[in-house]
């Protein structure tokens, strides 16, 4: 049977290449790794890609990045915000909501959550250090940091990951806030939000740590592989 076909979205970035600094699409190769893993082929989704192209698809994973831009939930940038990310944003609504039309199963990491947030009416924290508690979220840029979480019982994260308090790696300065019309069903020790799911859809949950990394193959195998065969199952 042919494996599933799983939308990676990416970064626009300026990247330096044999010809001079050039204007790229961009993923780290961590997300194709880690969804071959589990089953799946890959197709990458440069920004500005015409939503139906997920017509030929199986599902849409909303990979981590830059913040989503304030105005898009109404708000005004804070000082410590990245330079907005105007096409990427765009793009990347545009998708989601096209996949939640079709109900294809849906994974955020990290801005991948809080995009979907934004994108259900929700709203973000822009600056975590300035309103939560002592718990780290980040060192700085390519670090992480380690910290618990815990789950909703009923939720599907539990029903994957279980309701004892869970080890997650965390490596963000924003977070959800409101969620909007999703349903929060996970939080760090300080409340800062980890999951948010839609309880209506057969499989659409964004999570704020980053089960990619090589390091996390084995802790978050079970979400990976539920959302692969959720796609399975939707192809």
């Amino acid at each position: 049977m042919p494996r599933p076909v799983i939308g990676l979205t990416c970064y626009l970035v300026n990247a330096e290449w044999g010809d001079g600094v050039v204007t790229s699409s961009l993923i780290h190769q961590w997300y194709v790794d880690v969804l071959h893993a589990a089953g799946a082929e890959v197709l990458v989704l440069p920004p500005e890609n015409d939503p139906d192209v997920l017509q030929r698809l199986d599902g849409l994973l909303l990979a981590g990045g830059e913040d989503v831009d304030a105005r898009l939930y109404g708000a005004e940038s804070d000082p410590t915000a990245d330079d907005p990310q105007l096409l990427r944003d765009a793009s990347e609504f545009a998708l989601y909501r096209r996949a939640k039309a079709l109900g294809m199963p849906v994974l955020g990491i990290c801005r991948g959550v809080q995009l979907m947030a934004a994108a259900h009416g929700g709203s973000l924290i822009q600056h975590l250090p300035a309103v939560t508690t002592e718990l780290v979220h980040s060192n700085g840029p390519g670090t992480y940091v380690d910290h618990r979480a815990q789950f909703l019982e009923g939720s599907l994260i539990a029903s994957l990951l279980g309701t004892e308090p869970f080890v997650v790696n965390s490596a963000h300065h924003q977070a959800v806030n409101s969620p909007g019309d999703l349903r929060i069903t996970g939080w760090a020790p300080d409340g800062t939000v980890e999951v948010c799911e839609d309880p209506s859809a057969e499989f659409c949950i964004g999570v704020q740590w980053h089960p990619e990394r090589p390091d996390r193959r084995e802790p978050d195998a079970p979400l990976l592989q539920a959302f692969i065969e959720a796609a399975a199952k939707y192809r």
